[in-house]
């Protein structure tokens, strides 16, 4: 038995099936940990859902920021965008039931001695905040006025968690969870930058570098394809840009071994890439 995390799929099922064949994947036997973002930019979202919804107990996902682009796309609270690959899955027959499953999935995994979400931890939060950040937000999504939930929370950002307060705290929290990649000397969250860590601007740092470590736990992520896959403080970012020309990455968590496969053809970029950054 073996548990993988696996990096930003992005509809890109032609390469998720690559990955799987190369990790000898037993749903019998083994369990998948995505860490977001499964849909939309690539051709294959609707059979990407189909497959990881139908996993049962080998697999879950944590929430992406397009993730919940498609859930505010279904409930008319965000706007059609270029580069949406989303439209198979608004018109499936099964929408409803994808959907409703897709919402029901955790902002904040733990499992295994490891902290699981897509994008990062805010620096004002240790564990038992952001874990309490999360749940709030997942029982919103899961409630029965979701609809309503998802459109409340597309409204305006505040940046400082000290002062948010109601909707603005949980706007923050969602953008951190699911948007957040650097954050400035205050340790407020910026989603302007998009490139490698490296090369941020002036007075921005990655977030991990930041962040408080859980207590003797390792955190995964991903949404920052311009990082790459890399060992990381306090863990491991798992995006390597795959819809991007990059890889797509599994990390085996009983060894800390990563799998990779190149995008297969068909699963294409729509947009320019990101500037590259190291292992990816």
């Amino acid at each position: 038995m073996a548990t993988y995390a696996i990096g930003d799929v992005q509809g890109c099922w032609r390469t998720l099936r690559t990955l799987l064949e190369h990790i000898e994947f037993d749903r019998l036997r083994d369990r998948l940990l995505f860490l977001g973002d499964l849909v939309n930019r690539g051709p294959g979202s609707l059979e990407v859902l189909r497959f990881v919804s139908g996993l049962g107990p080998a697999g879950l996902t944590v929430l992406g920021n397009h993730d919940l682009h498609l859930l505010g796309r279904a409930v008319g609270s965000r706007a059609l965008r270029r580069g949406d690959t989303l439209e198979a899955v608004l018109a499936a027959t099964d929408r409803h039931a994808l959907l409703d499953w897709l919402r029901r999935q955790p902002l904040l995994h733990e499992e295994q001695g490891f902290v699981l979400v897509h994008a990062g931890l805010l620096p004002a939060w240790d564990l038992p905040a952001a874990r309490a950040a999360a749940r709030g937000l997942e029982a919103g999504l899961a409630g029965p006025d979701w609809q309503a939930y998802v459109a409340r929370l597309a409204g305006k950002v505040p940046l400082d968690w000290a002062a948010a307060d109601g909707p603005g705290r949980e706007r923050l929290a969602l953008s951190a969870l699911t948007r957040m990649r650097c954050v400035d000397r205050a340790g407020r969250p910026s989603f302007g930058y998009s490139g490698p860590p490296d090369g941020a601007p002036s007075g921005l740092r990655p977030w991990y570098r930041v962040a408080a470590r859980p207590d003797g736990a390792r955190w995964l992520f991903g949404h920052w394809a311009a990082h790459g896959f890399a060992k990381v403080r306090g863990g491991f970012a798992l995006d390597s840009g795959c819809i991007w020309g990059g890889m797509l990455t599994a990390l085996r968590l009983d060894d800390m071994r990563p799998f990779q496969v190149p995008p297969v053809r068909g699963d294409r970029p729509t947009l320019r890439p990101p500037r590259r950054g190291p292992g990816g």
